[in-house]
């Protein structure tokens, strides 16, 4: 099925004002018309073009899973719950300083710094969260800059952006790190490459953050103004099941939120989600139930497999398996937001045959539905 040429009206219509928007950024930084504002994306003035990359690279556009997966790994979606799937492990830095700042094992500080390092990439697109305690993405050229960027911030970012306004001619290597809903717009700008934005084939690695939901950039910063003294708070933090709930660190004094109160500043598109691992990454990174200070890997390329194994080699990452149990908490999880992505998206469409954005095979539809993941 062919994506019908349309453009920043159409997006607008279909996308940004029917509530499907992800903040991703991938329809800014290239458009003197389209620019984020308060946590949404705003249009400066009407555009007269029919067409335009804005609505053929937004990832709740028409998203064909099996072509987008044909481009990536060179075979159709599966019915795995964590995606086309090389190695799952688990993984933490070794390095102090990263283990000081980074997020559970600080794993993507270390391979981004490692990609740096080792000539993969000659920049990393990556998001910090500055005094004001607001995320912003970046341009990171050394493992210092690199190191700005650990932690978790929780916010919706429009990582993209950043992206878009790298010189078109400049072919620099880049590594980006992002959630799902970016992972997938960098997959679309691979099947049909930009023209006027810098070459697709310049990003030489992609690594995504596992992500249930993110939190609106207006609307929950808000909250945290009026419930925590932000200039003084170090890091946020969303445990690992079964903690349901949110920290805010002041020094080592916790305060905490019940996560369903934190919830109801949910991004609202994130409920027609169904990719919780950046299933389309070179590697995917989370968090590991029950233990604490590691991350669970997930390598899916020849890329993110050769980068890991440098990582081991040059003792950057400590390497161990994933147990069996956890493994199998990650793909129930994964099948979950499956199930509740498809649901909420058949209850608004009124049709199994009509999944919005979502271009996914009856039978596969029926498996998720169904809660039956791969065995």
């Amino acid at each position: 099925m062919a994506v019908e040429a349309k453009g920043s009206r159409e997006l607008f219509k279909e996308v940004i004002e029917a509530g499907l928007c992800t903040y991703c950024g991938a329809c800014s930084g290239g458009c003197p018309y389209l620019v984020p504002y308060k946590g949404k994306i705003a249009l400066l003035d009407n555009c007269t073009r029919d067409e335009g990359q804005c609505y053929g690279y937004c990832p709740r556009t028409f998203l064909d899973m099996s072509a987008i997966s044909q481009q990536v790994f060179g075979v159709p979606y599966g019915e795995d719950e964590l995606g086309t799937v090389k190695e799952v492990m688990i993984a933490r830095s070794t390095g102090k300083r990263i283990k000081e700042k980074g997020q559970y094992g600080g794993t993507v500080t270390a391979l981004m710094s490692l990609a740096l390092a080792e000539g993969l990439i000659d920049g990393a697109i990556l998001t910090r969260t500055g005094k004001d305690k607001a995320a912003s993405a970046y341009l990171a050229n050394s493992a210092a800059e690199v190191l700005q960027g650990a932690g978790s911030n929780y916010l919706a970012c429009p990582v993209l952006e950043t992206y878009n306004r790298t010189p078109k001619d400049s072919h620099r290597k880049l590594g980006i790190v992002g959630v799902p809903c970016q992972v997938i717009a960098l997959s679309k700008m691979k099947q049909k490459p930009p023209e006027n934005r810098p070459d697709i084939g310049d990003v030489k690695l992609v690594v995504g953050l596992f992500c249930t939901w993110a939190l609106s950039p207006d609307g929950f910063y808000k909250f945290l103004k009026e419930n925590v003294d932000l200039p003084k708070v170090t890091r946020f933090d969303i445990p690992p099941p079964p903690a349901k709930r949110f920290d805010a660190y002041i020094g080592t004094e916790r305060k905490s939120f019940p996560l369903e109160q934190i919830r109801q500043h949910t991004m609202p598109t994130c409920a027609y989600c169904l990719d919780m691992t950046a299933e389309f990454a070179d590697i995917s990174v989370g968090s590991v139930e029950g233990l604490e200070g590691w991350n669970t890997v997930i390598v899916r390329t020849r890329t993110g497999a050769e980068l890991m194994e440098t990582a081991k080699k040059k003792k950057k990452l400590e390497i161990d398996k994933l147990p069996a149990q956890n493994l199998a908490h990650l793909k129930e999880a994964s099948l979950l937001k499956k199930k509740r992505a498809l649901t909420e998206i058949i209850k608004r469409s009124g049709s199994k045959n009509k999944l919005l954005y979502l271009g996914l095979s009856p039978r596969l539809v029926d498996k998720f539905l169904n809660g039956q993941g791969g065995k």
